[in-house]
């Protein structure tokens, strides 16, 4: 019995290690191999700081680094004045059509961030539809392009993010203290700076997290739009594209740098949050109520207008999609020509769209339900190994992933670059974190005592596991993996890394053609995308009993 018990004890300490390997050769090798070629002479083979000091001392180079942070700071201060407030409208007031605002909210969100700067190019670009029409009425307005657009751009699809977790925030907060709060006089915009605002600060800080994180490794939006205003992101994937065939080193100590600022920026966040973080029980949850006439016009109007103006590029384009095209012209009338052309000449790219996020999100559900029980129900030294493993890809860019997944597998023993299996490897270890984070949260949840009886009654741990655990993680499995699934298919900046003419995504497609300026057909494949992202949202609310997603 003792031996039978050792084995199933050696069982979930094969699969730590097992894991652990996974992620050393998949993650830790090829980031170290990146390291390793940004301090190498490739003409000696000797330690060499040559492309760190190149970077630093060209003014050329430095200055998009304090450009990307201007963006991001910005873009990140933004999103949490425009996502905060209306979260707090959507969590205390009754608002008509709210389900419909949520996914359009989402919606927003999950689209590939560069559609949105090709969205606004038609509305507000130099020959816009917006820039046009006030021209016509002899009113000249600023274009989209350089440092204002970005930002735009940017806030539009993060403030979303914000929204979700603040949202989901605000569900744990207990009314009395709002209620105690205006008993005292503070009340409105006041109760909301002084009371609502300090509880959710541990999330508001995680969510500025993403935000910065996301704005700052975006290199679509700005590729499109930022013209002479040149962005790190944009620099690194020029730089590594023109390195390619000679020496990688200087674009490997780019992506060094990228790693050194997006883990400082962690660290500090995860200090601040350590520090100001606190439980919160709400035994009295916040209930919706039905604002004063006119307070309820001006919070109809205020939250319409947001979500409008957030959705509207998302729209334009998919209304342009029908629109018949000359060449790379927009002419009159309407059609399925863009979609005839797009499915004809780029249909694999709609496939591998849905065949390669599929194979990962299959591994992804797999590992992630393990990770999640070595981690919660497991823990010792090697298991904090494989949750601190799980939380690298949070703060590695995903052009920098790209980059060392390329450079550290395209030769052999394992050649894999080029392949599908390296795309479905990035997208792995990319999403992996969402499904894990959703899981442990869930298994947190499930009193230990169940799998106890179930093992008291002659269960083996394993089988205890399967059948009578995960099936009660279900929940949070699947919306782990739908959301991982959402913002994989929307996933370029590995995948423009990564990608070759058989392994092409959609958003490779689209980013493609409207660098090439085939505007008719990049219109047809993001509606695509969007129909998909609409499908696998409501998916996600019928198989989570109808709830709003919240992070």
């Amino acid at each position: 019995m003792k031996n039978n018990n050792k084995f199933r004890l050696d069982v979930w300490g094969a699969i730590t290690l097992g894991t652990i390997a996974l992620y050393a050769l998949f993650l830790l090798y090829p980031m170290a191999y990146l390291i390793r070629q940004s301090v190498l002479d490739p003409d000696t083979g000797s330690f060499t700081l040559a492309y760190f000091t190149k970077f630093f001392s060209k003014s050329y180079y430095f200055d998009t680094l304090i450009n990307s942070f201007k963006v991001s700071i910005t873009a990140t201060v933004l999103s949490i004045a425009i996502g905060t407030p209306l979260a707090y409208l959507f969590t205390i007031f009754k608002i008509k059509g709210k389900s419909v605002l949520n996914i359009l909210i989402v919606v927003a969100s999950m689209s590939a961030p560069f559609i949105g700067a090709y969205s606004w190019i038609l509305l507000l670009g130099r020959s816009g539809i917006i820039t046009t029409f006030f021209k016509n009425l002899g009113i000249a307005i600023p274009d989209i392009y350089g440092f204002g657009g970005i930002v735009l751009v940017m806030t539009l699809q993060l403030f979303p993010l914000v929204f979700l977790y603040a949202k989901g925030a605000l569900k744990n907060i207990d009314n009395s203290l709002i209620e105690a709060a205006e008993n005292l006089g503070c009340s409105g915009i006041a109760c909301f700076f002084k009371v609502v605002v300090p509880l959710i600060m541990p999330t508001l800080l995680a969510a500025a997290l993403l935000v910065f994180m996301r704005s700052f490794a975006d290199f679509g939006t700005p590729m499109l739009i930022g013209e002479g205003y040149r962005t790190f992101p944009v620099v690194l994937y020029t730089e590594f594209i023109n390195e390619v065939g000679g020496s990688d080193g200087f674009a490997a100590a780019i992506a060094v740098i990228a790693i050194v600022i997006t883990t400082l920026v962690f660290l500090v966040q995860k200090y601040v949050s350590n520090k100001n973080a606190f439980a919160l029980n709400s035994m009295h949850p916040v209930e919706e109520r039905e604002a004063r006439k006119g307070i309820n016009a001006l919070v109809h109007l205020v939250v319409y207008l947001v979500v409008g103006i957030a959705i509207m590029p998302q729209a334009y384009v998919i209304y342009t999609s029908f629109k018949n095209t000359q060449g790379k012209i927009f002419v009159d009338g309407y059609s399925l020509q863009s979609y005839q052309t797009a499915i004809g000449k780029l249909g694999r790219s709609i496939q591998n769209t849905i065949i390669i996020p599929l194979l990962a999100l299959v591994v992804i559900v797999l590992l992630a339900v393990l990770i999640a029980y070595l981690v919660v129900r497991r823990r010792n030294a090697l298991t904090n190994v494989v949750d601190i493993l799980s939380m690298i890809p949070y703060i590695v860019p995903g052009t920098v992933l790209g980059i060392a997944l390329l450079i550290g597998f395209n030769k052999p023993p394992l050649l894999i670059s080029g392949t599908m299996l390296i795309m479905v490897v990035a997208l792995i270890i990319r999403r992996l974190p969402y499904t894990i984070r959703s899981s442990v949260a869930i298994l947190q949840q499930i009193p230990m005592s169940i799998e106890e009886a179930a093992i008291s009654l002659g269960a083996s741990k394993m089988k205890a596991f399967f059948r009578i655990t995960v099936p009660m993680m279900a929940s949070g499995i699947i919306s782990g993996a739908i959301l991982s699934w959402v913002t994989m298919i929307s996933e370029l900046s590995t995948a423009i890394i990564l990608y070759t003419g058989k392994t092409k995504t959609l958003t490779v497609a689209i980013y493609t053609e409207v660098i090439r300026g085939n505007y008719g057909t990049a219109a047809a494949l993001s509606t695509i995308m969007t129909i998909l992202t609409v499908i696998s949202l409501l998916a996600f609310s019928k198989l989570n009993g109808g709830k709003d997603i919240s992070l």
